[in-house]
């Protein structure tokens, strides 16, 4: 008879990192551990059966508790990279629409404040925009991807994402054990807008002209997440709609940020836009342009990587385009060396 059992599924103590409900463990599992060569971390090998007419190899059993300490024990050159660094996150796509999602971005957000990091966060709603123009009977109308803003609907947004969304997402940070602290672009002059060279077509759709981070810096140093809808008014006072990618981009470079990671419904970017096992972990920004110049790159994708190439310029260290549709993708993406998505370098 054939006594031999098959290998024990390996799994690296960081993957707990972003399963944390990997750790509620109703039994103690046997667990041995041994060094690779590749790494300097632990794997930790589980089983929970033995091979017939065997000895057991000797194996520690750790509890819940001591693997929390384990983990947070490996998670330590990540806090020590990152602690005191800005992070800007952009928030949207299904990451918004998702109850468990955003529970999910809102937990990583204030680890990530508790162990040093000094995160904002910038959205946008379009998704909830939608669903208040609806009601008061008011066309969705979009050109080029873009929502043509006329003033009725420029109304929707502003109530929309400063007054609804924005105040949401603080109350659920709040609830988590931060402190959040709601804005718009108009809040402190933190933006100044100008029209959108399509402006005739797309109305009160705009760019960011300027960035004051002054009203930000005391909220980051002192510990607080700022949460920044994506409305800022021009020199005269009239509001636009402004694409928060692009914001969170600008707000990066003029905070001085380590990192910029945008939430999207992709894994990343694609070597092959039509084999999503393609995905690009790490490319520079020269990388980056070949890839557009190819065709390997299209759609929506672009403003995003446009976005990304212009805060590296302008001295962010990485950006990151990872998919928000995986739970705690944030601390997968700053805590592991695999990340969860792609990273640009400049």
């Amino acid at each position: 008879m054939n006594t031999t059992r098959a290998a024990p599924k390996s799994i690296t103590s960081r993957e707990f990192l972003s399963k944390p409900h990997l750790l509620n463990f109703k039994k103690p599992q046997k667990l041995t551990f041994s060094s690779t060569p590749k790494s300097q971390f632990l794997r930790i090998r589980a089983s929970t059966s033995t091979a017939v007419n065997s000895t057991p190899p000797a194996t520690s059993t750790l509890s819940a508790e001591q693997l929390r300490v384990q983990i947070l024990s490996e998670s330590l050159p990540y806090i020590q990279k990152f602690r005191g660094k800005t992070i800007v996150v952009k928030y949207g796509g299904a990451a918004m629409k998702s109850l468990e999602l955003k529970a999910s971005v809102v937990r990583d957000l204030v680890l990530l404040s508790c162990v040093g990091l000094r995160p904002v966060l910038v959205h946008g709603g379009g998704p909830e925009i939608n669903v208040v123009l609806k009601q008061l009977d008011i066309p969705a109308e979009f050109h080029d991807g873009l929502r043509v803003t006329d003033a009725r609907t420029m109304e929707v947004v502003s109530m929309v994402l400063v007054g609804k969304v924005n105040k949401d997402l603080v109350s659920r940070i709040n609830h988590a054990g931060a402190t959040a602290v709601g804005l718009s672009g108009m809040d402190g002059r933190l933006l100044l807008a100008r029209p959108s060279p399509n402006a005739a077509k797309l109305g009160f759709v705009g760019e960011v002209a300027s960035v004051d981070p002054s009203v930000l810096q005391p909220l980051v140093t002192n510990g607080h997440i700022p949460v920044i809808a994506s409305v800022a008014a021009d020199e005269a006072g009239q509001p636009y709609n402004i694409n928060a990618d692009t914001v969170a981009g600008e707000l990066a470079a003029a905070l001085g940020a380590e990192k910029l990671i945008l939430l999207t419904d992709v894994a990343g970017i694609l070597a092959d836009r039509e084999d999503p096992n393609s995905l690009v972990k790490e490319i520079d920004i020269k990388g980056m342009k070949n890839m557009i110049e190819e065709g390997k790159i299209g759609g929506g994708m672009i403003p995003k990587v446009n976005c990304c190439i212009r805060s590296l310029a302008q001295g962010v260290r990485t950006a990151s385009i990872i998919d928000g549709r995986v739970e705690h993708s944030l601390l997968r993406e700053i805590m592991t060396d695999e990340g969860a998505g792609t990273m640009i370098t400049g």
